[in-house]
């Protein structure tokens, strides 16, 4: 398996627990588990692809949708040892956006995209799945939380590949971008459930009065 493969497996995985534990907050049954978590673990890697025009990796290899059913599963029986499900899912969604957003990155280097191309692709990957979940659960997504580093993370990640390969060639390896990538991802997303990291918000002023 190439290294994008992997990454999309791991990326699967992740998100599909994820929406797994997000189907235990609405009390779905087994297959909203099941819908749920393959809605979240493919929908980022859907899109990508079939805007960069490639196979979708899912029907080229349909087990990865058998990984993201078996996770979903998996937390169907061990929910409730959870002491805070909401906390979990939190954590898995900042590990999944520490592997989609490399595979993003890497399937539009791959293909020889520029560099805003590649880029939306590592924020495409990494956002779509988790904001389909939150939509589906009628929770407000979280790259619309008030100022929530998520995007950010997403962007920073993508960006951090980026001006790692424009080291003198030979330096530093795809591979070794792409961890990169990942690890500027996590690092970011878990600040800002740590530490409370945020954005600047917009925030609405009284009109001035006439005088």
């Amino acid at each position: 398996m190439t290294l994008i493969g992997v990454l999309d497996l791991a990326s699967v995985v992740i998100f599909a627990l994820t929406g797994a534990l997000a189907a235990s907050r609405a009390q779905l049954d087994v297959i909203g588990f099941i819908f749920l978590g393959c809605l979240t673990a493919v929908g980022g890697g859907t899109v990508r692809d079939v805007l960069l025009n490639r196979d979708v990796f899912w029907m080229v290899a349909p087990q990865f949708l058998g990984a993201a059913t078996a996770a979903a599963v998996l937390v169907f029986f061990t929910a409730h040892l959870l002491e805070s499900r909401l906390k979990a899912l939190d954590w898995l969604d900042a590990m999944a956006l520490a592997v989609a957003v490399p595979a993003g990155v890497g399937a539009a280097l791959s293909m020889g995209q520029s560099w805003p191309i590649v880029l939306v692709m590592g924020v495409v990957t990494g956002c779509l799945g988790g904001l389909m979940r939150d939509v589906v659960c009628n929770e407000v997504p979280l790259v619309l939380k008030q100022g929530e580093l998520y995007v950010t993370c997403c962007f920073a990640g993508s960006a951090t590949a980026l001006l790692l390969r424009q080291l003198p060639a030979g330096t530093l390896p795809t591979g070794s971008a792409l961890i990169g990538c990942g690890v500027m991802v996590f690092a970011l997303r878990a600040g800002s459930m740590a530490f409370g990291w945020r954005l600047p918000v917009y925030k609405s002023r009284p009109p001035r009065a006439k005088r």
